[in-house]
Parts: C-alpha cells; sequence; structure tokens
C-alpha cells in the first residue's frame, strides 16, 4: 500500500471507533495542558517581573525587614522576630549615608484603604504611604499638579496627602483639580497638596493607585508599629554596589549591630528580585514536568492498551489482508500511525488549551498574548515518541500475525 493509503486507512480505524479514540487522547492532552499552560503562564510573570524591576530604577535599591520574596516555611521565623526597622533608624541611617547617595526616601505603607470625596469613593484597593519629603524623587514620581511633601509636613505631621493619578478620576471627574479639597482616608480627613505623575503598572499592578501622606503622620495616627523602608538611589550605576556596600555599613550603625551580630534587613535589589523569581520558577517547572512526565507516560500505557484491543478485534482484518499480499510493513506502518494519530491529537489539543489556560495569566498583568514555541515544538516531539514508543509493540503483533490463524477468527 502507499503512504497516501496506510494514512487513509489509519484515519479511518480511528474514526470508526471515536469514542475510543477520544477517551485515549485525554491523558495525552492533560499532560501537555499542564505544562504548556504553567510555561506560558511562568512567561507571562517573567515578562511582568522584567518591565516591573523598572519601577525601581537601575540605581535603585531599597532596604527592608522582610526579604523580597517572603512564602514563609522554615524560616519565617528568622524574619518575623526581626526587630522593626523605626523611623529614627531611618533618620540617622540617611545622616550617616549623606553625600553618599542621590536620594534617600523613608516610607511605610498599607494596602486595602478607602477613600472618599463628599459621595464619591474609590475601591477599598488603595495603597496609603507614610512617606518623607524624598519619596517621590527616590521612586520615580514627578509633580503634575500643586507640589510635593516637604520637610516641614513631615516634621509637624501635617494633615495633607498626595494623590496617585488613578484617584483622580474616582474622586474628581471631570476635570476638577483636587488640590485644596478634603479627603477622607478610612474616615480620616486630609487635605490634597498635589498629585503625582502617571507612573503606569508593573507586577500586573498599578502603581498609581496610592495617596501619600507625612510618615510621622502615618506613624502617630495610622500605625506606629509598622516597619519603614527605605529606597536608595545612587548616584549612577558605576557607583551602584559601592552605595550598596556603604549602605550596609550605614545600616548596622544605624541597628547598633556589633561586629559579631549578622544583618537584620534585607536590600532589595532588581538582581535579588529576579533572583527570586528564578527560583519559584524553578520549582514550579519542576512540579509540572512531573506531573506531565507522569500523565504521558500514563496516556502512553493506554494507547498500548487501547491498540492491543484493536489488534484482537481486527484480527480477521489483518488475515484478510495479508492473504491478498499486504506486507508486514504496511501493516506495521498502518498501527504505528494510529497510535501516532492518537498522540498527536491529544498533543495538538494540550497545546491549544493549554496556551489559552497560561495566557489568562498574561491577559491579569497586561501583557500580549504568549505562544512558548520552543515548549510546542518539545510537547510536539515528545507526543510522536509517546505515540510510536508505546504503538510499537501492537503494531508489530499486528504486522507478525499468522495469515492461516488470523483467517480462522471470528
Amino acid at each position: 500500500m502507499q503512504l497516501r493509503e496506510t494514512i487513509i486507512q489509519a484515519a479511518y480505524s480511528l474514526r470508526a471507533n471515536r469514542l475510543r479514540s477520544w477517551l485515549t487522547t485525554l491523558g495525552v492532552a492533560v499532560g501537555v495542558f499542564s505544562i504548556i499552560a504553567v510555561m506560558t503562564a511562568l512567561q507571562a510573570v517573567d515578562r511582568s517581573v522584567a518591565s516591573g524591576l523598572s519601577s525601581l530604577g537601575a540605581n535603585t535599591f531599597e532596604i527592608q525587614k522582610y526579604p523580597a520574596a517572603f512564602f514563609g516555611g522554615q524560616g519565617r521565623n528568622r524574619f518575623v522576630n526581626r526587630p522593626d526597622i523605626t523611623y529614627d533608624e531611618g533618620l540617622s541611617f540617611r545622616k550617616l549615608m549623606e553625600g553618599k547617595a542621590k536620594n534617600i526616601g523613608l516610607q511605610v505603607s498599607s494596602s486595602g484603604n478607602l477613600v472618599k470625596h463628599d459621595n464619591l469613593s474609590t475601591n477599598p484597593d488603595v495603597t496609603l504611604f507614610g512617606a518623607d519629603e524624598n519619596f517621590a524623587a527616590a521612586n520615580g514620581f514627578g509633580i503634575e499638579t500643586g507640589r510635593n511633601l516637604t520637610g516641614n509636613d513631615i516634621l509637624y505631621a501635617r494633615n495633607v496627602a498626595v494623590l496617585g493619578h488613578d484617584l483622580i478620576g474616582s474622586l474628581f471627574p471631570g476635570g476638577r483639580l483636587p488640590v485644596g479639597e478634603s479627603i477622607r482616608i478610612n474616615g480620616k480627613v486630609c487635605r490634597v497638596i498635589g498629585v503625582f505623575t502617571q507612573k503606569g503598572a508593573a507586577f500586573g499592578q498599578s502603581q498609581d493607585n496610592l495617596v501619600a501622606i507625612p510618615i510621622t503622620r502615618y506613624l502617630a495616627h495610622i500605625n506606629e508599629k509598622r516597619s519603614i523602608s527605605i529606597t536608595v538611589e545612587a548616584v549612577s550605576q558605576k557607583e551602584y554596589q559601592a552605595t550598596i556596600d556603604q549602605a550596609a555599613g550605614a545600616m548596622r550603625v544605624a541597628r547598633n549591630l556589633t561586629i559579631e551580630k549578622e544583618n537584620d534587613f534585607e536590600f532589595q535589589t532588581n538582581e535579588a528580585l529576579v533572583e527570586s523569581f528564578r527560583d519559584f520558577q524553578r520549582t514550579i517547572t519542576t512540579g509540572a514536568f512531573i506531573i506531565s512526565f507522569m500523565a504521558l507516560v500514563t496516556a502512553g500505557v493506554g494507547i498500548m492498551n487501547i491498540m492491543l484491543v484493536s489488534v484482537t478485534e481486527r484480527t480477521r482484518e489483518i488475515g484478510i489482508r495479508k492473504s491478498i499480499g499486504a506486507p508486514q510493513k504496511s501493516i506495521l506502518c498502518q498501527f504505528l500511525l494510529e497510535a501516532l494519530f492518537l498522540s498527536l491529537l491529544g498533543g495538538v489539543i494540550g497545546i491549544v488549551t493549554g496556551a489559552g489556560a497560561g495566557n489568562i495569566v498574561a491577559l491579569a498583568f497586561n501583557i500580549p498574548p504568549i505562544f512558548p514555541i520552543a515548549w510546542i515544538v518539545i510537547s510536539i516531539v515528545v507526543c510522536s515518541g509517546i505515540g510510536i514508543t508505546f504503538g510499537l509493540f501492537p503494531a508489530y503483533r499486528a504486522a507478525t500475525l499468522d495469515p492461516v490463524e488470523a483467517l480462522r477468527s471470528g
């Protein structure tokens, strides 16, 4: 038989047992779906991380109580039991770093806040920052309208606020100017003195859904026990690592750490964020690979089982074909193609559904659709290997049947 006729015959045989064929492909589809969905989602997060790192700035790093990625676990107590970084320590650090950095901003924040103006309100998802006068410069914010927080605002803990750009549409529609207006943050009234320029999104989240008030007022009236974070902007990229080293020494002095004590604070840099994500990515990829491997092996066993059943059911058909001159090669190719079709069909279904599911994450992070070409090619190759490997024994068994014995069957 020619190859074209062999393919047509294999497709016809599968179509004759549609339910069985679809159930067999389902196992392959599940295995491919899991790896494609995970890798598509991870690539979406990876792109979001890459674009979001620019929000810190190339020459900027933060000093915090907790590391960049903190998931708990065995080392949880090590971080939780650390003393908070206090505002006084932040002031001491800034004095020690005077002339060694371009900008040093002190800040503390909380999420899930509700802001109101007259009868209008935001969703309860606004980030409230207690900030000093250097917060805007250190974090890459400009002032669009009004003014920034000043040293006197911080010194006297004035009841003033600078709004993120997202709040303007919610609280002051129609182009109204918010400067001088009163707003309520979780029921507490304060006066708007300015609006930050729009900064955009990072890590899939808006950076403009915020309110900044003097850090002294935050600590006095919102939460005096919160650990602050310190944003440091180096003079240049060339001085970046040297600034980190100087900051480590200054922070140890500000925290009164003796030489035998280890650092009880963490640096959040672009490199630290990337490495934390890479560790997370490797863990998830390994888990997805194990799940996919088990699912594909199980599916391969299912393909072999179904093909053996098919050989048994079609023994007489095989005998008739061999008796009229069909060579072993043609029968072997037909059954191998049937197994290959089953595996590839499951692979295609898994790729399409997996890419769709993974791109839900890309949509959430406002990332263009992603298609992990390398993993798609790997999936197709693996599915082909599964089909051929697990279909080889049933195909060989069909090809080597004795025609006389086969004709007696049934």
